[in-house]
């Protein structure tokens, strides 16, 4: 089988010992020489400066690529772009520009009366700067606040052709769903890269919540196996055989990348990508 390319998301520390539990993350998964990683802002916005000192931390510490998450929340577009020019200052030249989620509390996205109404105008300001590389994001289960699969890929080709280079998608659990998802996507005149998005499972009930909120498809059989899984006591080596087995399939269906939600927890992640035969290949430096 041939051997993907990787990238690791993380998300920033909100105090000492999360700031801990990144570093290890960011030590133990380096030196799988990921093509970049990327740091999360939280939802409505809510860690930009937590954000920021991650990705610099990350950037100074390592060799690591690191592309910065920025969203259209709660900010002008002054801000925004100030923060965009801060990590470029800190020689940070990728970004993952998305609208962003409503604050909590909130259900629907209300534009700063000063910012950017949408992802695509925020992709459209930084790509007239001429200074980032920009990944979007992706629905292969359709974006909660589309109207159909159509619409939403629709949207996501005005995201590229406003000037993004790259998709990375929400999570799935099927590779069929990504694999409808591309062939829908390259009906629909999308031809730059469309990177799937792994979540190794570290608990079934937490990941299952999550997906209901992100509107992903429950394959019935996975509430059967981590029921059994859970009382066996073999959760772990489940959800290493379930993402082994579906980032298989993807690598056999023409997936030259993918890209792991790492919770900031390495440990199922670098199983996993030991088990498609990605294994340390360099010494890297790593995160103090």
């Amino acid at each position: 089988m041939t051997k993907p390319a990787i990238s690791f998301e993380f998300f920033p520390p909100r105090n000492v010992e999360a700031s801990f539990k990144l570093s290890d993350a960011v030590q133990t998964l380096a030196p799988l020489e990921p093509e970049f990683v990327s740091v999360t802002y939280g939802a409505g916005g809510t860690t930009r400066q937590l954000t920021h000192e991650a990705v610099e931390a990350i950037q100074k510490s390592s060799e690591l690529t690191v592309a910065a998450h920025l969203t259209c929340v709660d900010a002008s577009r002054d801000e925004t772009l100030e923060v965009a020019r801060a990590y470029k200052k800190a020689g940070v030249s990728d970004i993952v520009a998305l609208r962003g989620d409503p604050p909590k509390g909130t259900d629907t996205f209300t534009p700063h009366k000063d910012g950017f109404t949408s992802s695509v105008e925020l992709i459209e300001a930084l790509k007239e700067t001429g200074d980032f590389t920009i990944r979007v994001g992706a629905y292969p289960d359709i974006h909660p606040d589309a109207q159909d699969m159509s619409a939403d890929i629709a949207y996501l080709k005005r995201k590229l052709d406003a000037g993004a280079d790259a998709a990375i998608t929400q999570f799935f659990f099927e590779a069929d769903t990504f694999f409808r998802f591309r062939d829908a996507c390259v009906a629909a005149g999308i031809d730059k890269p469309i990177l799937p998005g792994i979540l190794p499972i570290e608990n079934w009930t937490s990941a299952r919540r999550f997906a209901e909120r992100c509107g992903t498809k429950i394959p019935g059989w996975l509430d059967d196996a981590y029921t059994a899984a859970q009382r066996d006591d073999r959760e772990d080596l489940l959800s290493i055989a379930i993402a082994s087995e579906l980032c298989a399939d993807l690598v056999e269906g023409g997936v030259e990348h993918l890209h792991f939600y790492t919770l900031n927890r390495p440990e199922l992640t670098r199983d996993i990508c030991t088990a498609l035969g990605i294994t340390q290949r360099t010494s890297l430096s790593q995160v103090a």
